[in-house]
C-alpha cells in the first residue's frame, strides 16, 4: 500500500466518522424540543433517573423522596399547565384521583377569576384530614405553571412542592392528630402578565376569603406553605415576612434532624401564597428555596433535571416533624 492510498483511506474513514458524529449531534439537539408548539415540551420526554442518594423512608419519618420525585415527573409529563389550559384540567383530575387513592377526603372549589388575559376558570383542591379537637393545620402549594414563559413546565416552581404535598397527604390521610390537617393545592399563584396584588395568588386569595366568610379562617392555627423545594442545589433561607414563631419551629426542627446545611440562618424576602393568609391574621410560613440564585427560576430551564429526590426527602422530613411539634401545642 502506497503512502498516497493510505492517506486516502484515512480521509475516507475520517469523513464517515464525521458524518456519524454529526448525525448524533443533530439527534441530541432535536431532543431539546426547539420550535415545539405551546403546551408541549421536551421536558415531557422520558425523565432522567431520580437521585439514588435519597435516604430511605425509614430515615425520613416515612417520607419517600424517590416517590416524590416520580410525582414531579408526572406533572412535568403534562407539559406547561398554566391556569385555564387544557393541560391543567388533566393535572387537576390526576391530583384528585391521587389524593382519593390515599384515602383522603377531597373538596374542590371551582371558581372564575378576572385576569389581564380574560376571565379564567380555576380550581382549588383540598385534602381534609379530621382532628380530635377544634383547630386546623393548613398546608399549601400551588400547582399551576407560569403563562408568560414558553415551554415552562415548572419542575421546581410548582411541581416540587405539589409532589411534596401529595407525599405528605399519602402519609397523613390515614392518621388522626390533635388538630385537623388540610392540604390545599392552589390554582393561579402565577401572574398572568405582571406580578401584582391583583395579578397573582388567585387561588390562595380565593380560599382565604372563602374561609373568612364561612368562619373557618379563625380555626386555622398555622399555615405552612411550600414552594420551589426540590432543587439539587437548594438552600432555604428564613423568609422575613413569615411569622417568626413558625419560622423558628421549622428551622429548629430542621437543625435537630441534621439539615443545618440545607436550612440556613440567613434571610430572604418573598411574595407568595402565604401573603393571602398573613393579610387576614393567620400565622403563616413560606418554606421557599433560594429561587433568586438557583439560575433557572422562571425560565424554560426549570426542568426535571434540576430536581433532587434527596432534597425532597429532607424537606418532607422537616415538614412531617414540624407538623408533629405544632400538633403537640
Amino acid at each position: 500500500m502506497t503512502a498516497f492510498s493510505a492517506n486516502c483511506l484515512r480521509d475516507v474513514l475520517l469523513f464517515h466518522l464525521a458524518l456519524v458524529c454529526l448525525a448524533g449531534c443533530q439527534t441530541s439537539d432535536s431532543s431539546r424540543g426547539a420550535g415545539q408548539p405551546p403546551f408541549m415540551s421536551a421536558a415531557a420526554s422520558p425523565p432522567p433517573q431520580a437521585s439514588d442518594d435519597a435516604p430511605p423512608p425509614d430515615k425520613t419519618g416515612g417520607f419517600n423522596g424517590k416517590r416524590a420525585y416520580a410525582l414531579v415527573a408526572k406533572q412535568v409529563g403534562f407539559g406547561p399547565h398554566p391556569s385555564g389550559s387544557p393541560a391543567i384540567a388533566k393535572l387537576q383530575d390526576f391530583l384528585q384521583s391521587e389524593l382519593k387513592s390515599y384515602g383522603c377526603t377531597v373538596d374542590t372549589d371551582s371558581f372564575t377569576a378576572d385576569t389581564p388575559v380574560g376571565r379564567l376558570a380555576m380550581k382549588n383542591i383540598v385534602a381534609k384530614i379530621p382532628g380530635e379537637k377544634p383547630g386546623i393545620m393548613l398546608l399549601g402549594t400551588h400547582y399551576d405553571t407560569l403563562l408568560t414563559v414558553p415551554n415552562f413546565v415548572g419542575a421546581d416552581d410548582g411541581g416540587s412542592s405539589t409532589a411534596l404535598m401529595l407525599e405528605l397527604a399519602r402519609l397523613l390521610c390515614p392518621q388522626r392528630g390533635k388538630y385537623a390537617v388540610w392540604i390545599a393545592f392552589f390554582d393561579g399563584e402565577e401572574a398572568m402578565q405582571h406580578w401584582s396584588d391583583t395579578d397573582s395568588r388567585y387561588g390562595s386569595r380565593q380560599m382565604a376569603a372563602k374561609l373568612a366568610m364561612s368562619g373557618d379562617l379563625k380555626k386555622v392555627k398555622a399555615f405552612l406553605l411550600a414552594d420551589i423545594v426540590g432543587g439539587r442545589k437548594a438552600q432555604f433561607l428564613r423568609e422575613t415576612s413569615s411569622t417568626p414563631d413558625l419560622t423558628n419551629v421549622f428551622w429548629n426542627t430542621a437543625h435537630k434532624l441534621g439539615y443545618k446545611a440545607l436550612f440556613r440562618d440567613t434571610t430572604t424576602e418573598a411574595q407568595d401564597d402565604h401573603d393571602s393568609f398573613l393579610a387576614r391574621g393567620v400565622p403563616s410560613l413560606d418554606v421557599i428555596g433560594d429561587f433568586i440564585n438557583n439560575g433557572y427560576w422562571h425560565t424554560p430551564e426549570d426542568n426535571l433535571d434540576k430536581i433532587s429526590a434527596k432534597t425532597l426527602a429532607g424537606v418532607g422530613h422537616v415538614f412531617l416533624e414540624s407538623i408533629k411539634v405544632l400538633q403537640s401545642r
